[in-house]
């Protein structure tokens, strides 16, 4: 870590905690700074508050006064779901104390190399891959950012030796100032978080904030997929690389099923371990910026016909005689359904789907279900997702939920086929979270797997 001194005996208000906030808390409070913490969850029931006054750090919980503000900050530290029209974000701009996100300060302290991922779509996916094809090569890269791990505590343990491979939301670019990575990478631009930004433009504003202190010696990968994203590489001062299923294009791109560096051979889009469009575009990404770390051939081989993609993200759970499994919990939505299903030969393909009820139907994804072999319903939308079903004569099953839906699914498939959680609707109805809806079918996989004997 960077011994930097601007901090030290520089007032600092941490607002919000959970992992990035206690790092960014104690990075600070080790680099000399007078740290305050305001986070709404009750001291009691808070185990970080509780660890950060063990450090000697204050701590206010419970609440958020305003007048909080009133003592004269040098610097507020925001956590990125926190938004800006939130009274103590306002007050604080109103008083001209700078708003950063934890993320500024990982960029502050860090000695290695920064490779920032950011995107609608594909960012996890992509940045996990970056990170193993590089540390298959031999070199050490570390995961930070928002796919789990604080991008300041990450840093602070770095050495110029490594790299961090950090993936970025737009909610923690909106809060940087000088951060600059080496390479910068947007897999892609589609509508999200309208809620917090207010506006597609502002959505794509806080995006594009991952190149703004780039010069000519850095890198921004582009996907000339889109248009929207090829449109941009003339409004950098980066050197822009780009990737491409498309066309040939100065970067990584596929042609006639082979994968391409420029004009070197890398490997066979067949090879690949993740099915789908959108995962060829993941894989050109992460190639384009491990070959310009240097990395060679076959580390990158070895990694993309082995990967087996990020939990609940089409990932591959293996078989069960011979009937090939995928999670993709994550899929809450019909758009995310749809690339999912599109990595898929349909003929041989169950799907698993079902959630919370939020008004719509589906008949944008009815001709993605063309020819599928099957399909189990489950949760609020059951009923509109089974009439789907029968109006495409689709064979179509009921079950309780997505335990129940494998193993109720798996005697009426048979050896060759593929099963597919995608759900295509939130979780809310009968999860927390995707992720629990995700364990729960990984933990069924297993279950069956564990007592498989070719019974199906």
């Amino acid at each position: 870590m960077k011994k930097i001194t601007k901090f030290k005996d520089q007032k600092i208000l941490v607002l919000g905690l959970a992992r990035s906030g206690m790092a960014a808390a104690l990075v600070l409070n080790e680099l000399g700074a007078i740290v305050t913490v305001n986070d709404g969850k009750p001291f009691e029931e808070n185990k970080e508050a509780q660890l950060l006054l063990e450090e000697g750090i204050k701590v206010i919980t419970g609440s958020h006064p305003i007048d909080l503000l009133d003592e004269d900050f040098a610097l507020m530290v925001k956590n990125p779901g926190i938004r800006y029209d939130n009274p103590m974000v306002e007050r604080a701009e109103a008083l001209k104390i700078p708003v950063i996100t934890e993320v500024e300060l990982a960029y502050l302290i860090s000695e290695a190399p920064i490779i920032g991922i950011t995107g609608t779509n594909g960012k996890t996916t992509t940045t996990t891959l970056i990170a193993g094809i590089l540390n298959a090569d031999g070199q050490s890269a570390k995961l930070s950012g928002n796919i789990g791990f604080p991008a300041s505590e990450v840093a602070e343990k770095a050495s110029a030796s490594d790299t961090l491979v950090m993936e970025l939301s737009s909610f923690q670019l909106m809060g940087i100032d000088s951060f600059r990575p080496k390479i910068a990478l947007i897999t892609n631009l589609f509508s999200a978080h309208l809620d917090y930004h207010g506006s597609q433009k502002a959505y794509e504003a806080a995006k594009w904030r991952i190149q703004e202190n780039m010069t000519s010696d850095d890198f921004l990968i582009l996907n000339f997929n889109q248009e929207k994203c090829r449109n941009l590489a003339d409004k950098t001062k980066a050197t822009v690389l780009a990737f491409s299923t498309k066309e040939k294009v100065n970067g990584a791109y596929s042609k006639d099923g082979k994968i391409y560096f420029n004009d070197e051979y890398i490997m066979e889009v067949s090879e690949l371990s993740l099915p789908g469009e959108h995962n060829l575009e993941n894989a050109l990404a992460a190639i384009l910026a491990s070959k310009l770390q240097g990395t060679k051939n076959e580390a990158i081989v070895e990694v993309l016909t082995s990967f087996a993609g990020v939990k609940h993200r089409l990932q591959y759970l293996g078989e069960i005689d011979g009937r090939k499994v995928y999670n993709d919990s994550k899929a809450t939505n019909i758009l995310a359904t749809q690339k999912a299903l599109s990595g898929f030969d349909n003929s041989k393909l169950w799907l698993l789907a079902g959630g919370l009820d939020r008004g719509n139907g589906f008949e944008e994804l009815e001709k993605d279900l063309q020819d599928l072999k099957g399909m189990v319903v489950f949760g609020q939308t059951a009923n509109k997702l089974r009439l789907t079903a029968e109006k495409l004569n689709i064979p179509v099953f009921n079950s309780e939920n997505v335990a129940k839906a494998l193993e109720e699914i798996l005697p009426q498939t048979q050896a060759g086929d593929t099963i597919l959680l995608s759900p295509a609707c939130a979780s809310w109805d009968q999860y927390k979270t995707f992720e629990e809806r995700g364990d729960l079918f990984i933990q069924a996989f297993e279950n069956l797997k564990n007592k498989s004997t070719d019974n199906y």
